[in-house]
């Protein structure tokens, strides 16, 4: 029993960051990388490197991380412009040769596809986003990919619904009519309430232990458990009435 109430969804969006792959895989090969820029710039590398994981993991969506992590390792403020901009950009521009997918991650991604029209949406840099999904090899499993940053900046990443409802609107599907799949309850959840729609929880990664608020149709502990859900709650809009 799905516990479903309601007209089913027509179409699903999934997040991508720790929704589809473990996120700090890809901030662990980013920081090394601009730890190897640092050391190249004449700083001490391994000590902008071991800072920058420890900005990282106090939160990874937080603007002005390598700022923060040089003055953890030491460099003085008056300098920071010197030294940040090329920093910034060995972080943007590092592109990992393989991200592995959370287990049966790519199979539960064909079903959904097969059943119904399937997006991402995700926050972000552009370049970043494309450079995290094509080092996990899901791209061609994702017919329509939204990165929010995209449409707007910082400043229209989930939870503001824009990214969900350009999302809606390339599937071709009404944006409460979604079923959102993501790890994280006030950007994924609550993006999906923002537009009327319903969210599975996948409580993984990073923000794992944030709690349910606000509170959303499902919580499961893996992507293949959350597409499985789907796949029910899909089933209800092709039964007979």
């Amino acid at each position: 029993m799905t516990g479903w109430r309601g007209s089913p969804p027509l179409g699903v969006v999934v997040d991508l960051d720790d929704t589809l792959y473990p996120q700090a895989d890809y901030l662990a090969s980013a920081a090394a990388a601009v730890g190897v820029a640092a050391h190249t710039a004449g700083l001490d590398g391994a000590a902008v490197h071991a800072a920058l994981r420890r900005e990282l993991a106090a939160g990874s969506d937080a603007g002005g991380t390598v700022d923060r992590a040089l003055l953890a390792a030491g460099v003085p403020a008056a300098a920071l412009p010197r030294y940040v901009p090329a920093l910034v950009a060995a972080f943007t521009a590092h592109t990992p040769s393989r991200l592995t997918p959370h287990p049966g991650v790519a199979e539960a991604l064909r079903a959904l596809a097969a059943a119904a029209p399937l997006a991402c949406l995700t926050d972000g840099n552009p370049v970043i986003q494309a450079a995290k999904l094509a080092a996990t090899g899901l791209q061609p499993l994702l017919p329509v990919v939204v990165v929010t940053d995209a449409l707007g900046g910082r400043a229209v990443r989930k939870p503001h619904p824009l990214g969900l409802l350009a999302a809606a609107a390339r599937l071709g599907v009404p944006p409460d009519r979604l079923l959102v799949v993501g790890d994280r309850p006030g950007k994924d959840v609550a993006v999906a309430a923002a537009v009327g729609a319903r969210a599975v929880r996948v409580r993984q990664g990073e923000y794992a232990t944030a709690p349910d608020d606000p509170r959303t149709w499902a919580v499961v502990h893996s992507f293949p458990a959350a597409a499985q859900l789907a796949l029910e709650v899909l089933g209800l809009a092709a039964a007979p009435a």
